[in-house]
Formats: C-alpha cells, structure tokens, sequence
C-alpha cells in the first residue's frame, strides 16, 4: 500500500470535490486528509488530497481529467522523500538549521549536496556528513561561475535548491532550469526593503518590527511567490547590528518552515502568489 498526495487546480464548478472524491472511491482510495480553497475572485479551485491504496496513476489521471474542466492541473505526487541541494556563502544559521532538523527528523528530507562560492561552511558540511562543492566565483565571469554551478548542482538531479543565505544574484539561465524549484530567504518583510543592507535600512527607518520571507526565485529579484514570513519586534534600543541579530532567528524559522510545506506538498504557485494547504 502506498501514499500519495494529489494536487488539484482548476477553475471553480459545482460539484467539484464530490467529482474528485468519487474518483477516489472508485479506485479504491483511501483519503486521508483533504483540504480546498476557491480564489472567488479568479474562480479558482485549489484541493490537497492525500491518499492511500495501490495506485494505476495513468488510469486514476485519465479518470480525472475526464471529470476535470479543460485546462485543468493535476499532480499525484509520491510520498518518497524529496531531494535538495543547498546554495550558501558565508552564514551558517540558515544551513545550520536545515541540516539539525533533518538530522532530527523535523524536516523529512534528503540533503544531497551544500554547494557554496567560498569554502567558509565547508567544516560544518563535514559534521553532517553532506557533500560540500566549494565553486569559487574569484577571477570568473558570471556565467562562468553560473556554468560551474549549474554542473555542481544538477548531478545531484534535486527536486529543489534552497538558497540558504546565498548572496549572489542568479542569472535567467540558472533560474530557468528550476522554475519554482528555488527556495530563498530574504532578509526582509518582502516588499520593503528590497535588496542589499535591509536591515540598515530598517534602521534608518525606525521600524518597529523585523522580518524574513521565504519565496520561490525568479527573474524579479526579491519578488517571486511568497511561501511564508515572519516578524520579531525591535524597538529604538536596536541598533542596525541588534537587528540583524535578531533577524537571524526569523530567518532560519522561516526557511524550514518554508522548506517544509513545499516538500509536504502543500504549496500551489499560482501566478505570483501561493495558496497554502
């Protein structure tokens, strides 16, 4: 008997989870949770059902798209643990916490490789028994050093990159070989301030709260679809250097929490935007 996680987005009907429950019976599914969301402003349907029995997937999807408006999206996803690769630079909270709460089992991932432009983590990779690639950008153009990336992580075939405090902007041609696979922290309450010293920014702005987003990567830099944020208080005590402090914590929270609802599957991107369920 297996698991599996069905992903249903299409545009809204009467009677639609009837159809996709009824289905399942069909087949001889057991559902075990299910969970759906309609955009009424867009007409759009979003369902999250997991399942298990034995699966035909070819005839249990034909069954659906049968059943299913035209242009319909549909994704049975296996409950088979997904692979990633991590991006980093110099800063370890982030990479820290990934490789704890898989260790621990918080995070039911399989980390292939860490790849980092400097070799600062590359101790700290070691501790946990993870392969560490040191592609050094020093002396190479950027699609020189993209071109070593790219070989550097697509051996290890991820099912997503996670850029763990990678400070270095990717190029179209990187992002486009992992559409909505790259996962971000920024270090921000997205949209403002967007990019270099946010926190210094903040600063100069007195904030009163401080925050981090999680968000896939694209061509717009800091403003793909965002998965999850977070604030933490700070007040006019704070100087530039106590928020960044601070902000570290947000940001490695949001990240694993990020992290795991997109390997649990429960996140549809959608245009800009993401449905959570």
């Amino acid at each position: 008997m297996e698991k599996k996680t069905l992903l249903t987005d299409c545009q809204d009907n009467m009677g639609l989870i009837s159809k996709i429950t009824n289905i399942c019976y069909k087949h001889q599914l057991n559902i075990i949770h299910n969970r759906e969301f309609v955009d009424h402003g867009n007409n759009q349907f979003f369902m999250r059902t997991e399942l298990e029995g034995y699966f035909n997937d070819s005839t249990f999807l034909a069954d659906l798209d049968r059943a299913l408006p035209e242009n319909s999206r549909r994704r049975l996803i296996s409950s088979d643990r997904k692979r990633i690769v991590i991006m980093v630079t110099k800063e370890a909270h982030c990479l820290g916490d990934i490789l704890v709460k898989t260790f621990d089992g918080s995070l039911d991932l399989e980390i292939a490789a860490i790849v980092g432009n400097y070799d600062t983590l590359g101790n700290l990779a070691e501790k946990f028994d993870v392969p560490f690639h040191h592609v050094s950008h020093e002396g190479l153009s950027r699609e020189e050093h993209e071109a070593q990336l790219l070989a550097a992580v697509q051996q290890y075939q991820p099912d997503y990159v996670v850029l763990a405090k990678y400070m270095r902007i990717l190029t179209p041609n990187f992002v486009a070989q992992f559409p909505n696979k790259i996962i971000n922290i920024h270090h921000s309450f997205l949209p403002a301030f967007i990019g270099a010293k946010p926190y210094q920014q903040a600063f100069e702005r007195g904030v009163k709260i401080i925050g981090a987003t999680a968000h896939f990567v694209t061509n717009d830099l800091d403003e793909g679809p965002i998965i999850t944020q977070d604030i933490s208080p700070v007040d006019h005590t704070f100087s530039a250097a106590d928020m960044a402090k601070a902000g570290r914590d947000v940001e490695k929270s949001v990240l694993s929490k990020a992290l795991g609802l997109v390997i649990d599957d429960h996140v549809f991107v959608y245009g800009n935007r993401t449905v959570i369920l």
